[in-house]
């Protein structure tokens, strides 16, 4: 999609690729997509009240992406944010804009899908890890609970890690000392404190970091070794998740295709018992 063509979000997200940005600037651009609609308009002062850093730390942000300083910087803003044309996503109802904007974030993870490598690499990283931890704390346990419900049918041993306190950290030790070597974690706004702390005991322990995440300047970056980010809708009163939910079962898809004897082999022994057991009527 080009510039003019893609959505205020979208064109704030190209404008940091391929920067190397300090986690505090990473808080920086995190705040200014969040903001994405009221972000060329607000002074160095309220970006770093917001972003929970110093002023002159908006400063530096600038500098890094190429600028002599803020105003220089919200100048580009205003020009990535100015709106053209009416989008066919504003057209209809509060309730049908909603779900036009949630086939806008499908459409964007689809062509971030391209690399098809990549996730294939993350496939293999995954179906390596025995056990299998797959953290979602809060809004984002029913996603771990979905994806591990289907992993289980195809991974020997899946633990879902979807409860805080202090028993989250002695779940991450045993499934690392029982061998994981990864963990999959779903890192959702409001982004949970409790999940960056697990975040950064997972890899304490010595497990790879892999993050289902909304954007890629999320908190989540600074704690995984591979963040996947797929949007979040924020149209209606509470998030919608189709775009990670979509992406968790690429993932597992992709883990599958790691390992197809054994996937194979699983799902009719699976089937097998289902029969059976008479478990389903269709």
């Amino acid at each position: 999609m080009n510039e003019s063509g893609a959505a205020p979000t979208d064109r704030l997200l190209d404008l940091f690729h391929g920067v190397r940005l300090t986690p505090t600037q990473r808080r920086i651009a995190h705040c200014l997509v969040q903001q994405a609609g009221a972000a060329a308009y607000l002074s160095a002062a309220e970006v770093a009240e917001l972003a929970g850093v110093s002023q002159p730390s908006v400063t530096r942000f600038a500098m890094a992406l190429g600028h002599d300083g803020y105003p220089a910087l919200r100048r580009r803003l205003r020009e990535l944010t100015a709106t053209g044309a009416a989008d066919p996503a504003d057209a209809g109802n509060a309730l049908q804009r909603a779900v036009h904007a949630e086939m806008g974030n499908l459409d964007r993870l689809a062509g971030q899908l391209a690399d098809a490598a990549r996730i294939a690499e993350v496939g293999k990283l995954l179906a390596a890890s025995r056990p299998l931890p797959v953290l979602g704390l809060r809004a984002a346990a029913p996603l771990a609970a979905y994806f591990a419900y289907f992993a289980a049918k195809v991974h020997p041993d899946v633990r879902v890690l979807d409860d805080g306190g202090s028993l989250l950290a002695d779940r991450l030790e045993q499934a690392a000392a029982a061998g994981a070597t990864a963990l999959l974690a779903f890192v959702l706004p409001r982004y949970p404190r409790e999940t960056l702390d697990a975040l950064r005991e997972a890899r304490d322990a010595g497990l790879t970091v892999v993050a289902i995440t909304d954007s890629p300047v999320s908190p989540a970056t600074d704690h995984a070794e591979v963040v996947l980010p797929a949007a979040v809708g924020t149209d209606l009163v509470f998030d919608l998740h189709t775009a990670p939910m979509t992406l968790a079962m690429v993932v597992l898809q992709a883990i599958c295709d790691a390992t197809p004897a054994e996937t194979q082999s699983r799902l009719e022994a699976f089937e097998s018992s289902a029969a059976r057991r008479q478990l389903f009527l269709g």
